[in-house]
């Protein structure tokens, strides 16, 4: 039974890591590691690492550390990733298509059920059998369907309007990932993706280290 209190946004980001981390010890048949081992493997400290899962209730054994495969079935209810979740994707440009086939989805129990766009020379069309529609069909196709997540593909000036489609739908959450920060009502979750903010970390962590060269020279 998981501990009901409130976990910070920094926690609940590391547990996809920890995951994979923990995926990537059972596919090499490793049974058990420590916190210690684990927090080697990805850059925290031990009590980072327990501290990180008391949240949800330990699941380790002090003298035994962590069963993977408990750890493994732990992650995955509190990620939620035992249930599976109905996607729609609207925007099916660049990004939107290459969303629509990155097989993990499915192997992470996300199922693509609908495609949409409002451009004719894609609508009609099917990716992975899945034919794209036009979006004036897109709030009762999320009604009909019980569409769990919306992924917004679409350009910035439209989003907050796509959103509002799928809120009157009844969408559960959306996935944002448009520049623009959408603003909904009611009890729907968003969670934003930019892209670029990404990218300009990568540009720090790179002028960084050329400016610490560049005073060594």
């Amino acid at each position: 039974m998981f501990k009901k209190k409130n976990i910070s946004l920094a926690v609940i980001r590391r547990l996809p890591r920890y995951l994979r981390y923990v995926e990537d010890l059972l596919n090499h048949d490793v049974l058990r590691i420590s916190s210690s081992e684990l927090s080697q493997r990805m850059g925290y400290t031990a009590s980072q690492v327990r501290q990180d899962f008391n949240n949800f209730g330990g699941f380790g054994q002090q003298g035994y550390g962590y069963s993977t495969q408990v750890l493994y079935e732990n992650l995955v209810k509190i990620l939620g990733l035992d249930r599976n979740f109905k996607m729609v994707i609207v925007g099916v440009g660049n990004l939107g298509q290459a969303l629509a086939n990155y097989a993990n989805f499915y192997k992470k129990g996300f199922r693509l059920v609908g495609l949409f766009d409002i451009d004719p020379q894609k609508v009609g069309k099917t990716i992975r059998d899945i034919k794209i529609e036009h979006i004036d069909k897109l709030k009762d196709f999320i009604k009909k369907n019980d569409v769990d997540i919306g992924v917004l593909c679409v350009p910035a000036d439209v989003a907050q309007e796509v959103a509002d489609i799928m809120v009157e739908g009844g969408i559960k959450g959306i996935w944002n990932f448009t520049a623009k920060e959408i603003e909904v009502k009611g009890d729907v979750v968003v969670e934003n993706v930019h892209l670029i903010d990404s990218l300009m970390v990568l540009s720090y962590k790179l002028n960084e280290k050329l400016l610490e060269k560049e005073k060594i020279k």
